[in-house]
């Protein structure tokens, strides 16, 4: 299935980050792959980069030669079936293994970032103590999360790589203000969030409550912009969410965005809050 690099989906990206891998976990490379399936050399090279993406029938093919079974292959199958629909939601699926790949892949693809983040910080900013009370808050088995910690601390790699990403978070004051975790964590996360705010690639706006009006009361959302494809929105709640290319909705909320901003605290009187509700966590845990 050939693939224009200006209208890869966010399913695709799942697709090709799923494939990439299961070829890291093989010990057989892509050009062992292509001939032990029948293809010419280069076929899976192409499936890893997107350029090309498998047919569900050949993905059923790699997927029996790499011995992947059971609800696993289905869902890869499935993933390769839809792989050129653009708009994905997904409802009532704990955990969202298909959009947590999309998500990933996105962030790791993407140009520029824009979160709006209503209720909790965003996720690429969190310390580790922050995500470890998160996931134990919300429930998740203690056998899983340190491992939920692990994936979160390594997806933030994005914003402080050598070519990081632009990463532009608006962020309610409830979510700043929100005891997630005891004082003492709550502190180092504000203080963490002010070490980010200080590089280059990082802009945090501080989105003050009871103003009045605006989109950002409907729900959080992140944005993604992408050097050669298309922007996308993605929405994530407790057991639902929804990835949208869709160009007038995508728009709709890119205009959002900037009413939002017109709202907030300047990122530099953003930092200032912040240090202020810091410091006064601090003064708790002494």
């Amino acid at each position: 299935m050939p693939v224009d690099a200006n209208g890869m989906t966010t399913r695709a990206r799942a697709l090709t980050a799923a494939i990439r891998d299961l070829l890291d976990d093989s010990e057989l490379s892509g050009r062992e792959i292509s001939q032990r399936l029948g293809f010419s050399h280069g076929i899976v090279s192409h499936w890893v980069t997107g350029r090309r993406l498998p047919s569900p029938e050949d993905m059923a093919s790699l997927l029996t030669l790499l011995g992947v079974t059971g609800d696993e292959k289905q869902r890869l199958i499935d993933l390769a079936r839809h792989a050129a629909e653009p708009n994905w939601l997904v409802v009532g699926m704990p955990g969202l293994p298909q959009q947590l790949a999309g998500a990933i892949e996105s962030e790791r693809s993407a140009s520029a970032i824009t979160q709006w983040s209503r209720d909790i910080l965003p996720g690429l900013l969190q310390t580790a103590d922050y995500a470890r009370a998160l996931a134990m808050a919300s429930g998740l088995p203690l056998n899983e999360v340190e491992g939920r910690v692990m994936l979160r601390m390594g997806r933030a790699e994005v914003i402080t790589r050598r070519q990081p990403v632009e990463f532009h978070a608006l962020i309610a004051e409830d979510a700043v203000r929100e005891r997630i975790a005891i004082p003492e964590v709550m502190a180092d996360q504000l203080r963490h969030l002010l070490a980010m705010a200080a590089r280059p690639n990082i802009t945090i706006q501080i989105v003050p409550p009871r103003i009045g009006w605006h989109p950002g009361l409907l729900g959080p959302f992140v944005l993604y912009d992408f050097p050669e494809a298309p922007p996308v929105v993605h929405f994530e709640h407790y057991s639902s969410g929804a990835f949208v290319l869709d160009e007038d909705d995508v728009q709709e909320y890119r205009a959002a965005v900037k009413t939002i901003c017109g709202m907030a605290r300047t990122p530099a009187q953003s930092t200032e809050f912040l240090a202020e509700i810091a410091e006064s966590l601090e003064h708790t845990t002494t």
